[in-house]
């Protein structure tokens, strides 16, 4: 708490110093996410002792000429269920000082980084997720000349209310090549390279394990008219940990992601392939503490409620997939565009475990790497349609048909492999320039785990500042419920300008959240919810 006051009244000195002067500019948020907990043995939620649970957070950030300032103060009065109860307490969360000129960028305090795709080095915050892995220390950051960027950092990354016990250092360049040479070519390159190593004291009395862990990167981006590729290939020395117990394996990673669009036709292909690549500032750390990189999903975020029962999580161990989506949009006035055009697309990603020939030299197992296993991880096929009728009237359709090893990608026993159906229907009406209402039919047919779902959406609109939602969610045909349950929310939300303030009452199921392949557990809960955030 002291430390708290001291960190308070030291930026209200600073702003009351700078007040008045020109080029200030002070800008934050505020964000409030509460909730009643109601118990329901239906759907098996539990009330807390302390009943009502709240994160809050307010950031604040000062900018005078080329200097910023900025800290964030975070409580949790507990945290909300589904979040680590760890992050019970307050405190300054974040703080930092920064100078920024055209050629040099200094950072002291806590900072948040990414090199390239973010293989070897990725710090970043997710409330949704309870995820905060931001660096405290120092970067620096260079532009020397034309298309040349170079950044250098040290540091520890933040574990709750505290710090991680490793040391994170790490440096990355980067080369625009058509800038640096000042040539002008319709062909676009950028090259990149990344260095990144931990530090941790060896404390095990078991294994000798290595103090300093280096992982290495290389980068392309390629664009040329209506094409791009993007690939990174990483490598990383041995790291015995508790995700890998303890081998002495080296690790890689390889992402490639390519596109192309014009005329109406759009393609995109995406292929990874991790091996053994968990990165932490802790060998010791599990689930998503201490993460010092973030593998890229090759599985798009799902914008649908029954999509996302079974969301994907990245397999850093091992996993290869491939991934592919096509979409052409059919020209206004031709026979399958209609008056307004149509959008159809297809899409197809695949996922499996890598192929693994156990070792009993303390490395674990060897891999052949462009030889996928045998397991089927995920696999998605789709289909999806926009079609526009009228100036108020629009209507998305799509259709999945998923394979999901809730097994290996949970890490759960006994539940198998999921083959599920999935049907959305969502339709818009523009009633006039104020009035709209917005709905959606899903469904999920399955004879696995959690059977079937059917749900139904309304959302009536009054712009620019009211929302009603309703939301209803049926599962039924359920071999681990004698019954059939209804997961109903409603909600009231409303927005002016950068605030907005939501209130809302129902259930929520059990399950996983998972946001660019990192998830968090989420239990079955029932009661009153309430957000609000501002910005200025």
């Amino acid at each position: 708490m002291k430390r708290l006051i001291l960190s308070m009244a030291a930026l209200l000195l600073l702003i009351t110093s700078i007040r008045g002067q020109q080029g200030l500019a002070v800008h934050g948020d505020f964000e409030i996410n509460s909730q009643f907990y109601n118990p329901d043995s239906i759907i098996d939620a539990k009330q807390p002792p302390q009943k009502i649970a709240a994160n809050i957070y307010g950031y604040i950030t000062l900018r005078y000429n080329n200097f910023t300032a900025g800290l964030r103060y975070e409580t949790y009065q507990n945290a909300l269920l589904g979040y680590d109860q760890r992050y019970n307490g307050q405190g300054i969360a974040h703080r930092f000082i920064q100078y920024a000129d055209t050629f040099v960028t200094v950072t002291l305090g806590n900072f948040y980084e990414q090199f390239g795709n973010g293989l070897v080095l990725r710090t970043y915050e997710n409330r949704a997720l309870g995820f905060d892995n931001a660096l405290d220390g120092a970067r620096l950051l260079l532009h020397p000349a034309p298309g040349i960027y170079l950044k250098a950092l040290i540091g520890h990354q933040r574990y709750y209310w505290t710090d991680g016990p490793g040391v994170v250092r790490g440096v990355d360049g980067e080369i625009n090549i058509n800038q640096a040479l000042n040539i002008d070519w319709k062909t676009g390159i950028t090259l990149g390279g990344s260095f990144v190593s931990r530090f941790q004291s060896d404390d095990n009395p078991v294994y000798i394990l290595p103090q300093n862990v280096a992982a290495f990167a290389g980068r392309l981006n390629i664009n040329r008219g209506f094409f791009n590729l993007n690939a990174e290939y990483a490598y990383k020395i041995n790291d015995p940990s508790a995700d890998n117990f303890y081998i002495y394996k080296d690790g890689s990673a390889l992402y490639v992601s390519m596109s192309y669009a014009s005329r109406g036709l759009g393609i995109i292909l995406s292929a990874n392939r991790y091996d053994n690549f968990s990165f932490r500032s802790d060998r010791n750390a599990t689930g998503n503490d201490l993460l010092i990189n973030s593998l890229p999903t090759i599985v798009p975020t799902h914008a649908y409620a029954l999509e996302n029962i079974y969301p994907y999580a990245v397999q850093p161990q091992g996993e290869m997939g491939i991934s592919g989506e096509i979409f052409y949009r059919f020209r206004r006035k031709s026979l399958l565009g209609g008056r307004y055009g149509t959008l159809i697309s297809l899409n197809f990603i695949r996922i499996n475990n890598i192929d693994k020939t156990p070792r009993f030299d303390g490395t674990g197992y060897a891999s052949r790497f462009l030889v996928p296993g045998k397991d089927i991880f995920y696999q998605e096929m789709g289909l999806k349609l926009e079609k526009k009728f009228s100036p108020h009237f629009k209507l998305k359709a799509k259709y999945v048909n998923l394979v999901y090893n809730k097994d290996f990608v949970q890490g759960l026993v006994g539940y198998g492999t999921v083959w599920a159906n999935i049907g959305i229907i969502d339709l818009t009406w523009k009633i006039n320039s104020h009035h709209a209402l917005r709905s959606e039919l899903q469904t999920l047919q399955s004879h696995q785990d959690l059977g079937n779902w059917i749900m139904g959406f309304v959302e009536y609109s009054i712009s620019p500042h009211w929302y009603f939602t309703i939301m209803e969610q049926y599962n039924y045909n359920n071999t681990h419920i004698n019954q059939p349950v209804n997961y109903y929310t409603g909600a009231i939300t409303y927005v002016q300008g950068g605030t907005r303030l939501s209130i809302g009452y129902g259930r929520q199921r059990e399950g996983i959240v998972c946001v660019g392949g990192v998830c968090r557990n989420v239990p079955a809960s029932n009661g009153l919810i309430f957000n609000f955030s501002t910005t200025f």
